[in-house]
C-alpha cells in the first residue's frame, strides 16, 4: 500500500500550526522559554566570571612584579569565584525546574494532538473513512504526533541558545571582530546546505513512515488470517513477504538516518574546523600581545557552546522540514476536517477527572425506516444506484445478491459509514441529516461482515460499555452459551488480537452479542451468519424473533434467513431488481432462483 501523494506543508504553515499548538498553554510554554533561556544563557555568565578571575590574577601578578600591593585584586578574584559558584549552583536548580515543566509541556501537547485526531475520527459528522490502512493510522498517532510534540524542543532550547549566542557574539566581538565573524561563518554554510537538501529530507522521512505502515499493516492482517495461512500451508511465503517488507523499511529508515547524520556530521566537522582555526589565531594573538589571557579565556569558554549552538540551529532546520511531513500525514488522516483541527484547543484533563460521558441519544422508538433513491460508491469501485427500501417495526427484511453486487455498500451508506452520492433516509417519517450520528444505540446497532474484536476478555468485548445486566440476555440470544463451557475461562477468556483465539463463528456471535447488549430498536446484520452452521443460525434467528418487537435488516444469501424474511430485496450490479416474499421471488426472479439453488447452508 502506498499513500496517495500529499501537498507538502509550506514552512510558514508549519510555523502557524506549531504556534497555535504552543498557544494552548501559553503560560507553561513561556515558563519553559524563560527557564531554559536561563539554563542555556547562564554559561555566558560563568565564562565571564572565569575570565574575570584570570584577568584579576594577571593584573595582581603584574602589580607584584612591580612591587605594588595586590590584595584588593586577589579579593576581587575570590569574589568572582564566589559568583561563579552561586551561578553554577543556581543553574542546577533552574535545570531541575526546567526539566520538570518541560515534561509537562511535552505530554500536554502530545495528549492534545492525539485527542484531536481521535476525537475528530470518532465524533465528526458524516462518514468517517481512513484514507489508508488502520496500521498506517496507528503510525500517524504514534510517530507523527511524537515528532510534532518533540518539535517544541527546537523552540524551547532554541530561544535559550539564541540568547546565549547573541551574548557570546557581543562579548567576543568586543575582543576581536574578525575571529568572531569566522566563528559565525559555519551557520550560513549550514543553512544553505540544509535548504538545498530540504526536498530530500521530506521525501526520505515520508518514505520511511510509509514503509513502517506497510509492515505494521501486514502484521495486523496476518493476525487476522492465522487459520487461513495454516490451512494453506503458506507460512513460508508469509514470512518471506514480511522479510521483504522489512527490508524495504530498513532501507528507507537507513536513508533517513544517514541523511540526518550527514547533516549533523557537516555541522560538527564545520564547527571543529572553525574551532581549530580560532584556537590557532587566538594563541598567536596572545603570543603577539594582541589579546590578553582573560580575553583568550573568554574565547575558550564561549567558543565550544557557541559552535554547538550553531550545529543545533542547522539540525533545527532539518527538524522543521520533518515536522512539516508529520503535519501533512496527520491532516491526510483527517481528510475533510476544518483547517487547524490537528492543533485545535480542547480540554484534555491531565490534572483533573474527565467529565462524565455524554448521555445516550434520545430514544425514538422505530415505527418505520425508509430509504429513498440512495446512491453510494465504494472506494474499490463497487456501489449502489437509486435504491429505495422500507423496514417497519417487527419486520425481518433481507438484502440478498451475489458477491460484489453492492449489498454491503448499501448497508454502510444507509448507516452513514460511507459518503452518499444521493438519496435520503427517514426515521418515522423525519429525514435524518447525519445517519452516522443518528443511527446508533438505542436507535440502531450494526454488526459488520468481518467484525473486529478487541484484544481483551470476551466479557469486555460483549459489554463494551453496556450495562452488566444485559450480558446474560445478549450471550443467550447470540447462541454463545454452548461455547462458554469449551473456552478455557468462559467469559473471562482473552480473545487475542482481532479475536484470533476464537473460531470464525465464535467471532461473529461475539459481535452479535455485543450488538444485542446495546438494546437497539433496529438490528442491522451484514452476513454475520456466513461462518455458522445451519442449526446455530436457525437458533440465532429463532431467539431474536422470540423477543417482542425485534426489527432486523439483514444482508444474507443463507436459506435460514431467506425463509424467515418478511420481504427480500434482490440486488444486481448495484441496483434492486426485485422485491417481495420468498415464494413470489422464486416464482418470477431467475436471479433469486439461482441464489436459492447455490446455497447449501441447510444441506438442501
Amino acid at each position: 500500500m502506498t499513500s496517495a501523494p500529499t501537498t507538502p506543508t509550506p514552512p510558514e504553515r508549519t510555523l502557524a500550526l506549531s504556534g497555535r499548538l504552543f498557544a494552548y498553554r501559553p503560560a507553561l510554554f513561556g515558563l519553559n522559554l524563560f527557564l531554559w533561556g536561563l539554563v542555556h544563557a547562564s554559561p555566558a555568565l560563568l565564562t565571564v566570571a572565569v575570565s574575570d578571575i584570570f584577568g584579576r590574577l594577571e593584573e595582581a601578578d603584574k602589580l607584584r612584579l612591580a612591587g605594588q600591593p595586590a590584595d584588593p585584586l586577589i579579593l576581587a578574584a575570590w569574589a568572582a569565584v564566589g559568583w561563579f559558584a552561586v551561578v553554577r549552583l543556581a543553574r542546577f536548580g533552574v535545570f531541575y525546574a526546567g526539566f520538570r515543566f518541560w515534561i509537562e509541556l511535552w505530554y500536554t501537547l502530545d495528549a492534545l494532538v492525539r485527542r484531536n485526531l481521535l476525537g475528530y475520527l470518532l465524533t465528526a459528522p458524516g462518514s468517517r473513512r481512513l484514507p489508508d490502512t488502520p496500521a498506517e493510522a496507528v503510525s500517524r498517532f504514534r510517530d507523527d504526533v511524537d515528532d510534532v510534540a518533540a518539535y517544541t524542543e527546537v523552540w524551547v532550547d532554541g530561544a535559550g541558545l539564541l540568547a546565549f549566542s547573541l551574548i557570546a557574539v557581543v562579548l567576543m566581538a568586543r575582543v576581536d571582530p574578525l575571529i568572531t565573524a569566522l566563528v559565525c561563518a559555519p551557520l550560513v554554510v549550514v543553512v544553505v546546505f540544509v535548504q538545498r537538501l530540504s526536498p530530500r529530507i521530506r521525501a526520505y522521512r515520508r518514505r520511511m513512515r510509509e514503509a513502517t505502515g506497510r509492515v505494521t499493516d501486514f502484521i495486523g492482517e496476518t493476525f487476522g488470517a492465522v487459520s487461513a495461512v495454516k490451512l494453506a500451508a503458506r507460512e513460508g511465503q508469509m514470512v518471506a513477504h514480511l522479510e521483504g517488507l522489512g527490508e524495504v523499511r530498513r532501507r528507507a529508515a537507513l536513508r533517513d538516518v544517514l541523511l540526518t547524520e550527514l547533516i549533523r556530521g557537516v555541522n560538527t566537522n564545520m564547527v571543529n574546523v572553525v574551532v581549530g582555526l580560532v584556537l590557532l589565531l587566538g594563541a598567536s594573538r596572545v603570543r603577539g600581545g594582541g589579546m590578553d589571557v582573560a580575553d583568550f579565556v573568554l574565547f575558550l569558554g564561549l567558543l565550544p557552546r557557541l559552535t554547538r549552538s550553531m550545529g543545533f540551529f542547522g539540525d533545527a532546520i532539518a527538524r522543521h522540514r520533518r515536522t512539516g511531513v508529520s503535519y501533512d500525514r496527520m491532516e491526510r488522516l483527517l481528510q475533510d476536517s476544518p483547517d487547524g483541527t490537528v492543533v485545535a484547543h480542547h480540554p484534555i484533563h491531565l490534572h483533573d477527572e474527565p467529565p462524565a460521558p455524554p448521555a445516550a441519544p434520545r430514544p425514538l422508538p422505530l415505527r418505520e425506516l425508509r430509504v429513498e433513491g440512495l446512491s453510494a460508491r465504494h472506494p474499490g469501485g463497487l456501489g449502489v444506484e437509486d435504491v429505495s427500501l422500507t423496514v417497519r417495526r417487527g419486520e425481518f427484511v433481507v438484502v440478498t445478491g451475489r458477491i460484489g453486487s453492492g449489498k454491503t455498500t448499501l448497508l454502510r451508506a444507509l448507516l452513514g459509514l460511507l459518503p452518499r452520492g444521493g438519496g435520503r433516509v427517514f426515521w418515522n417519517g423525519e429525514e435524518i441529516g447525519d445517519p452516522a450520528t443518528f443511527l446508533v444505540p438505542p436507535r440502531s446497532a450494526y454488526t459488520a461482515q468481518l467484525p473486529n474484536l478487541f484484544s481483551d476478555s470476551l466479557r469486555a468485548n460483549v459489554l463494551t460499555g453496556a450495562d452488566e445486566a444485559r450480558l446474560g440476555r445478549a450471550v443467550r440470544l447470540a447462541v454463545l452459551d454452548p461455547d462458554l463451557a469449551e473456552l478455557p475461562a468462559g467469559l473471562e477468556t482473552e480473545v487475542g488480537a482481532r479475536g484470533v483465539k476464537l473460531s470464525g463463528g465464535q467471532v461473529q456471535r461475539a459481535a452479535v452479542a455485543r450488538m444485542l447488549a446495546q438494546h437497539a430498536d433496529l438490528l442491522v446484520f451484514d452476513d454475520v451468519s456466513s461462518a455458522l452452521d445451519a442449526r446455530t443460525e436457525a437458533a440465532l434467528w429463532d431467539g431474536l424473533f422470540g423477543e417482542e418487537g425485534t426489527t432486523c435488516l439483514v444482508v444474507s444469501h443463507r436459506r435460514a434467513a431467506l425463509s424467515r424474511a418478511d420481504r427480500i430485496l434482490v440486488v444486481e450490479h448495484g441496483r434492486v431488481t426485485d422485491t417481495g416474499t420468498l415464494p413470489e421471488l422464486l416464482e418470477r426472479s431467475a436471479e433469486m432462483r439461482a441464489l436459492w439453488a447455490e446455497d447449501v447452508g441447510e444441506g438442501a
